[in-house]
């Protein structure tokens, strides 16, 4: 599914939020965290900054806005925090398009993944390595304990320190950089990950990755190649900018995965389908991973499954706009896997592409009442009706996906755009305004709202009631932001 960009509101000013309730239900207020003598950071209070967090990186980092990405890290996700220990809230997982080899984890279970990393993964265990990782980050509070440790150093401030780590997880290389420049090495050390946390994230993760199913050694193997692009690079991976490699580590990892009985793990085709999309719609060039995915099912010589191979390249051709060559490899692929989200996805925007979306949204609607609510299915389905001028199923099928997935962007930016065909004013100033809330931007929400407020006929004082109390809210979020 291909959508046009979202709104990129940048959020005013550092962050620390008490609530970050869903939209509509109750107003923000600033937690009283003080500067740096905090002594205990709850698990509420955690949370809180980390959903802030995350509306800081949705407003100026480039979000992977993929209902098929997203369907498969989430999946992976959350089958590994399923068997972590201390799992205390909901986590949270994300891509961000950057080439670099990275994934980070921060307040509140909120996971983000470079499309770096799993195109640079041979299988699904050495990804599901590195997330399993990240989530022992979290579920031992390792970010938590440096705010516990802040208070003894008094020229870093909370509020700094907060936004200096936001700033290290999603761009290393600039928060690197900015620390060089203009911190001390206390500071530095409160943005990097300590090798006792790291070598205790080791331990952890290694667990949940075991018990999930996984195979532990391919731990140590990611490790190793890490380890050998530090050697040949003058720069080093961006992961190891937060996360410390010495060879004591990758020796450490290595014997820890030997205290673990032997497993054999099979290829996983969704693994092998999420790096070849990454690879063509992230990674290359359109042209260029043509190339690349009809040299490798030349040479035959690839750990990636031919159907993931040939999943690849019909994206490239179809990105390329080659429909015939597209259709072919596409055809073909379903029909041996007709309830594949991966290639029901891609045929969704063949056939818009081919000026046929009444096609696509008959065969998504019987796909959807097998699997109703489906993201993949669900967000495809809407933006073929809406392609094919069919707003009321756009309408209906999004209004149930928000009622389970409140923050989804993309379901608010397409209901958005079917209230505004259907010259819904208040509707869609309203969702508009709910849109530019999770970016942070609630001047602008505020003004969405007013303008709803415009399009209300008299009679409709239950919808103006709410409508007010949801400007004063806006307005109500943005003066707490002012306060910093």
């Amino acid at each position: 599914m291909q959508l046009t960009s979202l709104v990129r509101a940048a959020v005013a000013t550092a962050i620390l939020i008490a609530s970050h309730a869903s939209h509509g239900q109750s107003a923000l207020k600033l937690p009283d965290l003080g500067t740096s003598a905090l002594q205990v950071l709850p698990l509420e209070k955690e949370q809180a900054i980390g959903d802030v967090m995350m509306m800081q990186i949705r407003s100026q980092s480039p979000l992977v806005q993929d209902p098929v990405l997203d369907e498969y890290l989430t999946s992976l996700g959350n089958k590994l925090v399923a068997n972590a220990n201390d799992v205390r809230f909901p986590f949270s997982f994300f891509w961000i398009n950057n080439q670099a080899i990275n994934a980070f984890a921060f307040y509140g279970g909120h996971v983000g993944v470079h499309t770096g990393l799993i195109a640079q993964a041979d299988n699904e265990s050495q990804l599901a390595s590195v997330l399993g990782h990240e989530i022992a980050h979290v579920t031992q509070r390792h970010l938590a304990r440096r705010i516990q440790q802040a208070k003894d150093n008094n020229a870093l401030t909370l509020a700094g320190m907060i936004a200096g780590i936001l700033t290290t997880v999603v761009a290393p290389d600039a928060g690197m950089a900015i620390l060089a420049a203009n911190s001390t090495q206390a500071q530095l050390s409160q943005l990097t990950h300590s090798r006792k946390a790291e070598q205790e994230a080791d331990r952890f993760g290694m667990q949940t990755l075991y018990e999930a199913g996984f195979d532990p050694s391919q731990a140590s193997e990611f490790l190793s190649k890490l380890s050998a692009q530090v050697r040949y690079q003058t720069k080093p991976p961006t992961f190891l900018l937060t996360h410390p490699l010495p060879d004591s580590r990758v020796s450490d990892v290595r014997l820890r995965a030997q205290q673990f009985a032997p497993r054999y793990v099979p290829t996983s085709l969704k693994f092998d389908l999420a790096k070849s999309r990454v690879l063509a719609r992230y990674q290359y060039k359109s042209e260029d991973a043509q190339a690349y995915f009809e040299n490798q099912l030349r040479l035959k010589a690839t750990e990636m499954s031919k159907q993931a191979l040939e999943y690849g390249l019909a994206l490239a051709l179809l990105d390329q706009n080659k429909l015939e060559l597209a259709q072919d490899l596409l055809d073909k692929l379903l029909k041996h896997d007709e309830n594949n989200l991966f290639y029901l996805d891609a045929y969704t925007d063949l056939l818009i592409a081919q000026k046929k979306p009444e096609q696509a949204t008959k065969l998504l609607q019987l796909k959807y009442e097998f699997r109703p609510n489906n993201q993949v299915l669900t967000l495809n389905l809407a933006n073929a009706a809406i392609e094919a001028k069919q707003f009321d199923t756009a309408e209906k099928v999004l209004k149930l996906f928000l009622l389970d997935k409140p923050q989804s962007t993309l379901a608010k930016d397409l209901l958005s755009k079917v209230y505004k065909e259907q010259d819904h004013k208040a509707a869609y100033h309203e969702m508009y305004a709910s849109l530019l809330a999770q970016y942070g931007a609630y001047i602008k929400a505020a003004d969405e709202i007013q303008r709803a407020l415009n399009h209300i006929n008299e009679q409709e004082t239950v919808k103006e009631a709410r409508l007010k109390a949801l400007l004063s809210q806006y307005r109500q979020m943005q003066k707490e932001l002012a306060k910093l």
